[in-house]
């Protein structure tokens, strides 16, 4: 197809839909239990919405408790003593992982397409970033199946002691929408290298990505109800996986009032494990001796990537006094800058919000950033009047009782507040619900570690950001999560250990 040079941009952006949607097959809708495609047991469906344009990409099957209890059963029986996935070798789990990302990286355009349709960030990001990351997910637990081992211990008395690192068992995990696949991967990776088995729920906003990976999981041959993915929505499906007495852990991303119900929910319930890796108001801090250039591209680009639709996105910018003009102008140019616009488009840098409630919430607290009195830089505003586009904002002036100081906005705002000295930044950085994460830019390394030391945070990066990549440990302090995703630390959240220990006539060293 060949466009004009007479077309308008909306022209050119619905030709290209109209060519995406024409060539993207949706394969995947139903409820994936036991290596299965079933309807929703109540035969209900709900749309997936394209976040460009508002209008329903298609239906899904819309799973609810007794979805639910049908996926925990197939779950439990897959788990039990003498099953194919308990009696296979640790390495050939780590074989099957290594397969689902082969298929994935084979299928890796089409995955990518889905996402954006799906999610409405950019294609060329989702290739490249949220397939890459996905496909060294699995790899790394691929890696480490055979080699999760417990100790021996030299007890006293006449007794050898060992210990073994056992899988959890049968595992809800319940994923967000900024990156599905992403996440999905997070999830499964850790567990299956275990071998526990999973009941997961993707995000109502995204289904379509997880769905497809599903096909994937039995066209290689994860054993029949070792991976069930129901989708629904998060009170019905979520809340059953939360509650049912036979799931032995639930994992969870998404946002912290919704953690605490999980929590409420599974100490009501059978006491069920828990791990949450919830929202985030990240300070980013910038001193007075950092690159200048440097700091304003990675304070703008971690902010404002995936449309700050991250938890861990560096919202709260302080920046010590003597720069502080400076850093604003510079960060105020690159904002004005952005290309919001089509997600198909190599040349978009900010596609939509991912549905109209996220949309809603943000624009609410730009209102709100305006009406408390913090001066709008530039932004604020709706793009276009089809879809969630959301112009990149940029907030001065802001105070830390603001609710834009305060409160999770997961989109393209950015606030820039001014500090004097280290106290201070330390004791206003840490004044939050959240604990996620924090960055530091200075060339001073003392200063550097004071900071780090000082910030309440699960992770601090100094002079980079979102450096979160799969060998580290990730996850939050205070209400910004329990437990921790990635590196080796997330095989602890799937494993219990057991004591096993043996009497012997003699005891020699």
């Amino acid at each position: 197809v060949v466009l004009s040079a007479e077309c308008s941009a909306a022209q050119k952006y619905i030709y290209i839909y109209i060519i995406i949607m024409a060539s993207l097959e949706i394969r995947y809708t139903k409820i994936f239990i036991n290596n299965e495609w079933v309807d929703s047991a109540s035969g209900k469906t709900f749309p997936t919405i394209n976040p460009c344009n508002g209008e329903k990409i298609c239906d899904v099957a819309e799973g609810d408790k007794e979805d639910v209890d049908i996926a925990v059963a197939a779950a439990r029986e897959a788990f039990k003593l003498g099953s194919t996935w308990r009696t296979m070798d640790a390495s050939e789990r780590g074989k099957l992982l290594g397969k689902l990302a082969d298929v994935i990286e084979r299928d890796r355009e089409y995955l990518a397409q889905l996402e954006t349709l799906d999610n409405g960030k950019p294609y060329h990001i989702a290739y490249a970033a949220d397939l890459d990351l996905t496909i060294k997910c699995y790899r790394y637990y691929a890696g480490w199946s055979d080699k999760i081992f417990g100790k021996t211990i030299p007890m006293d008395g006449p007794f050898m002691t060992m210990t073994r690192h056992e899988p959890v068992g049968v595992c809800g995990q319940i994923i967000p929408w900024n990156f599905p696949l992403l996440m999905q991967a997070w999830k499964l990776g850790p567990a299956l290298a275990c071998g526990c088995t999973v009941v997961m729920k993707p995000a109502e906003q995204t289904p379509l990505t997880a769905l497809y990976v599903a096909s994937l999981i039995k066209e290689v041959g994860f054993p029949p109800g070792v991976v069930n993915i129901v989708p629904g929505y998060g009170p019905t499906a979520g809340g059953a996986i939360s509650a049912h007495p036979n799931v032995d852990k639930v994992a969870f991303t998404g946002s912290t009032d919704v953690g605490h119900i999980i929590m409420e929910t599974a100490g009501k319930t059978n006491l069920k494990r828990v791990t949450l890796e919830l929202g985030g108001k990240s300070p980013c801090i910038i001193l007075a001796d950092a690159d200048l250039d440097d700091a304003v591209q990675q304070a703008h680009d971690y902010l404002f990537f995936n449309h700050g639709q991250c938890c861990c996105a560096g919202s709260r910018v302080f920046v010590e006094e003597s720069i502080y003009d400076e850093f604003v102008k510079k960060s105020v140019e690159k904002a004005s800058k952005i290309k919001v616009g089509n997600p198909f488009d190599k040349n978009t840098d900010q596609g939509p919000q991912v549905d109209k409630d996220q949309f809603d919430k943000i624009l609410d607290l730009i209102d709100s950033g305006k009406k408390e009195g913090a001066k709008l830089e530039c932004g604020g505003k709706q793009v276009g009047d089809k879809g969630y586009f959301v112009e990149p904002t940029v907030f001065t002036d802001v105070s830390d009782d603001m609710r834009i100081a305060k409160e999770e906005i997961f989109g393209p705002v950015m606030q820039i507040m001014k500090f004097k000295t280290l106290d201070e930044v330390i004791e206003r950085a840490n004044k939050t619900r959240y604990g996620l994460a924090a960055a530091v830019y200075t060339k001073n390394i003392d200063r550097a570690l004071m900071l780090a030391q000082g910030i309440q945070a699960g992770s601090v990066w100094i002079n980079c950001y979102n450096a979160f990549l799969i060998q580290a440990p990730f996850g939050g302090f205070k209400e910004s999560g329990i437990g921790r995703e990635l590196s080796e630390y997330a095989l602890h959240e799937y494993t219990e250990v057991k004591t096993i220990t043996i009497k012997i006539p003699q005891k020699n060293s």
